[in-house]
């Protein structure tokens, strides 16, 4: 955390210094410290921003874990589902996300429903993949113990699958949703960008129409810490639900 923060101070450091080596306009890179002034002049409207941002990233973060929670658990009880469902997910990965937001507006309105739907779509792929992944992976040897130990009868599979499979299986879906926490913003800004009375994109839009450089770097470092905040969330609530993984962690490192 010191040493992240040390380098973060030394950078800004080095931009401060570059923007007065090179006489760099204001409207063209301000330095850190104009945008900090932005920043202080500008808090109540960033604050009150960042708040339906990041709303809809975490709205967006929770849709997005429970479909492709779903569509995994799907992949690996059904054969049939892999067969059409699976290479449909990785078709859908060549589309760009930025020709959606279009549509995704039209569909679902100006509100934050088309914001939350663009950041559900970017985070459910990488929650459905890894989690999926990590069901595949599961210790064999638990299974067998499982399968002796129940006589092999069928209707202990679902108990198999919630106990065993998807208890394995949660460092892999941790390991996605923090992923999704951090690609969580683009969705949310993305549809901003493209229709929104509301929010960071859009308060950086009109910036940029105003030519407040400094304004528009605020809010992309808002930006910044509200993704920072949820990683840091998911990271905390996968330290809490998974204490032996965080243990052998240690183990390792030591």
């Amino acid at each position: 955390m010191i040493r992240g923060l040390l380098t973060l101070l030394g950078l800004l450091a080095l931009w401060e210094a570059a923007v007065w080596l090179f006489a760099l306009p204001h409207y063209l890179l301000p330095a850190p410290s104009r945008v900090f002034s932005a920043l202080l002049r500008n808090a109540e409207s960033l604050v009150l921003n960042a708040g339906i941002t990041l709303t809809e990233m975490l709205l967006g973060l929770l849709f997005g874990a429970l479909l492709g929670g779903m569509a995994a658990l799907a992949l690996l009880v059904s054969s049939r589902a892999r067969r059409w469902l699976l290479p449909l997910l990785v078709a859908s990965q060549a589309i760009p996300v930025f020709a959606l937001a279009p549509l995704l507006v039209l569909w679902f309105g100006y509100g934050m429903a088309s914001k939350i739907a663009m950041a559900l779509l970017i985070i459910f792929f990488p929650v459905a993949m890894t989690l999926y992944d990590g069901l595949r992976r599961t210790d064999p040897g638990l299974l067998e113990l499982a399968r002796a130990m129940t006589a092999d009868d069928p209707r202990h599979a679902p108990r198999v699958l919630v106990h065993i499979r998807l208890m394995a299986a949660l460092p892999a879906l941790f390991s996605g949703l923090k992923v999704a926490a951090a690609v969580a913003p683009i969705g949310a800004v993305i549809g901003e960008w493209v229709g929104a009375s509301a929010g960071l994109g859009f308060m950086m839009l009109q910036a940029n129409a105003r030519v407040q450089i400094d304004v528009m770097f605020a809010a992309l470092f808002v930006l910044a810490l509200c993704a920072v905040a949820l990683h840091g969330g998911v990271t905390w609530l996968g330290r809490r639900l998974l204490p032996w993984q965080s243990e052998t962690v240690m183990m390792k490192q030591e």
